[in-house]
């Protein structure tokens, strides 16, 4: 719980007590020494203790809600973070290892699909790579071929220029796969 949600808590409640208080001292100030005047209807005092209590349980239920909407904003920005924050090497790589045993004729239904997830994984893995703790001089060699493919690839992700550059991809791949198993660090 942040000191921001407890403020808010606490002016809730400061302001929840200073209307119950305001009504009960307008409701007073009707009293004559002969009960309350000709113009005011006299209210039983069971009535003003369901009115206090009512009012708090409003007050009550707003801090509930205002903490409730708190914690969500909190967990929502945590999972924001969490999404934005990138993903470990050796998972991204996992990715693209499981690519390894996959081909496709090209023109074939399942080229398409294939070769798009091979371009993903090794964009995954290149920003992985760019974010690790080791920094991206660890992975100069694989960073630079991914590189490479990008500028053959110039940007166009059509199926048909995936498949007109099929050997380049998968090669980066291979190349890239032989690379890692071969680090010190073996990221499989």
């Amino acid at each position: 719980m942040s000191i921001r949600t407890d403020a808010r808590g606490a002016a809730t409640a400061v302001v929840a007590a200073v209307v119950l208080g305001a009504f009960l001292v307008g409701c007073s100030a009707a009293e004559t020494s002969r009960g309350p005047g000709g113009d005011v209807p006299r209210v039983a005092p069971s009535v003003n203790a369901a009115a206090a209590a009512k009012a708090a349980d409003e007050a009550d239920a707003a801090r509930t809600a205002e903490d409730e909407a708190g914690a969500e904003a909190e967990a929502s920005e945590a999972a924001e973070t969490a999404r934005n924050r990138p993903e470990a090497v050796r998972d991204a790589f996992a990715g693209l290892q499981a690519t390894l045993n996959e081909d496709c004729a090209p023109g074939s239904s399942n080229c398409a699909y294939f070769l798009g997830r091979v371009h993903d994984e090794l964009g995954r893995l290149d920003k992985a790579m760019k974010a690790d703790a080791q920094g991206p001089g660890h992975f100069k060699e694989p960073i630079a071929w991914i590189a490479a493919l990008r500028g053959t690839l110039k940007g166009d992700t059509s199926t048909d220029n995936l498949e007109k550059h099929r050997s380049e991809l998968i090669g980066t791949r291979d190349r890239i796969n032989t690379w890692m198993q071969g680090d010190p660090e073996d990221y499989r």
